[in-house]
């Protein structure tokens, strides 16, 4: 366990390394001066004598290592830098909208394992009889909707026509209703599916067998014989799906105007605000290769025939 800690811990350094060039090479390689950027945002006329003054300032005139490694070591302290739009910290910028994501993500998390677990769990039960096929036909057409007419969608009957939900902003659960199930629509009917075919996939297996023949009950033998082991693939699955929360929440934060980092992003695509999209790119990054890390651990945890590297757990 310690060695395969130590292996994961290395190449998470490396990947961070890489994700830190990407993002300072998507700045760098981005059309437009950003001297001449920063000056068109803070409202000064973009001179030839100002353009160099303002590049002399944000130091673009030396070699792009060095400013990468300026750069990084600004990071590395929670600097990411200020940015052209406002002005402003953009470390202090995600970090005030980050809890924004985050508890966006918690709603869209939950949802996804409640319905997902339930649905698949359902589904296994009755297999290949009425209830599985409903299942089946409302998580096809579940995978087939995608975010933004998910959204449209739910906008529409529930706050247009009945009129019971809130389309915008910040505020109590109800805000988060919608917005949470446009996000987690997707991967639950993914769980479902994935959880449908991991119980079925115990279902002949010698230790299964055994319990049948002990005269546990249908719900007994799937929950507490065939459930622990079937719900490995699915752990993995909500890792990559918690950290690919944040980058899918562009378009659901932008449609319902709420104020996380997915919104901040578009705010600098739009104004061509390079420190700040350097800094959601490094956050995001960082954010999926720590999760992805924790999901590799707790695997290990749950199941300790994993081998890495060669040698048993």
């Amino acid at each position: 366990m310690g060695r395969y800690l130590q292996q994961r811990l290395s190449s998470l350094l490396v990947v961070l390394i890489g994700i830190s060039l990407l993002a300072f090479v998507l700045g760098a390689i981005s059309p437009g001066d950003p001297a001449e950027i920063a000056l068109i945002q803070g409202g000064v006329p973009a001179s030839p004598e100002n353009i160099a003054a303002m590049r002399e300032q944000l130091g673009l005139n030396d070699p792009l290592p060095v400013q990468y490694l300026r750069w990084l070591g600004g990071v590395v302290r929670g600097d990411f830098g200020d940015s052209y739009l406002t002005g402003r910290s953009v470390g202090g910028e995600l970090a005030r909208r980050l809890p924004v994501t985050l508890r966006l993500a918690a709603y869209s998390l939950a949802m996804a394992c409640v319905f997902g677990f339930s649905l698949g769990i359902l589904s296994a039960a009755y297999q290949d009889r009425m209830p599985d096929r409903c299942i089946k036909w409302f998580v096809n057409i579940m995978l087939s909707f995608p975010n933004f007419w998910m959204a449209l969608l739910l906008i529409l009957v529930f706050a247009e026509i009945l009129g019971l939900l809130p389309t915008s902003g910040l505020g109590g659960p109800r805000n988060m209703l919608m917005p949470a199930i446009t996000l987690s629509a997707a991967t639950a009917a993914g769980i479902a599916r994935l959880v449908r075919s991991s119980l079925l996939a115990e279902l002949g297996k010698q230790y299964f067998l055994a319990a049948n023949a002990r005269g546990l009950g249908r719900a007994a033998l799937l929950l507490r014989t065939a459930f622990p082991n079937a719900v490995l693939p699915t752990v993995a699955m909500l890792g990559n799906y918690l950290g690919g929360i944040l980058g899918g929440s562009v378009v659901v934060e932008t449609m319902f105007a709420l104020p996380g980092i997915g919104s901040y992003a578009v705010e600098a695509i739009s104004a061509r605000d390079y420190p700040a999209l350097q800094g959601y790119v490094l956050l995001t990054g960082f954010v999926f290769v720590t999760i992805t890390f924790a999901v590799d651990v707790i695997c290990v945890l749950i199941n300790p025939k994993i081998r890495l590297g060669g040698e048993s757990a």
